[in-house]
């Protein structure tokens, strides 16, 4: 069954080329979410900070193939979830991170991965609430690393490589992503 969750990871080049890669996504769409009008869900007017906007990735995926928990597991390994308003350089309430449900049966297990991985740090800063409103984003955004190899991504190189290949078990998800992510790591599983 076609299912679709949104996500902030920061800016929205890298989480849409991360999530893209992942068996099981049927498509991502970089946007902006929860804010306050469709009049400025712009680029320009999201830069600003004033319009509540999240730079965000939709995410639709099959759950016959990829579970929620799965994704949710890519975005805690691929985030800090401990800054508000900031993804690596990228400064400013628009890279304010957080999962955003459509479907409220998602909710409880979106609550119970993020109190897994709000334990490990001592302030947790991502934000989970009910989509709102999601707009997308300018073409030009869409893709974009796919257009741009070159181009600019938060996320780094080794994650983007390793995590669609993370041998993800809900039975295993018993710790925080990235301390799965560095022992499978550690283990030689992955190299880079």
């Amino acid at each position: 069954m076609r299912r679709s969750i949104c996500f902030a990871g920061g800016c929205f080049w890298g989480m849409e080329a991360l999530y893209r890669r992942l068996p099981g996504v049927l498509d991502v769409t970089a946007g902006y979410a929860n804010g306050d009008t469709a009049d400025h869900a712009n680029y320009d007017d999201v830069c600003t900070g004033r319009t509540g906007f999240r730079e965000a990735v939709q995410v639709a995926y099959e759950d016959g193939t990829v579970s929620l928990p799965h994704l949710l597991f890519v975005f805690f390994a691929a985030i800090d979830p401990e800054t508000p308003n900031r993804q690596g350089p990228d400064v400013g309430s628009q890279y304010q991170t957080g999962v955003y449900w459509m479907d409220p049966a998602d909710e409880g297990i979106i609550r119970s991965i993020a109190a897994l991985e709000a334990a490990a740090v001592p302030f947790f800063a991502v934000e989970l609430k009910a989509l709102a409103c999601f707009y997308p984003a300018e073409e030009f955004h869409q893709r974009y690393l796919e257009k741009h190899p070159r181009g600019y991504c938060h996320v780094a190189p080794w994650k983007l490589a390793a995590l669609p290949d993370f041998p993800f078990s809900t039975k295993t998800y018993t710790c925080p992503a990235k301390e799965l992510l560095q022992t499978w790591k550690e283990a030689g599983e992955v190299s880079f």
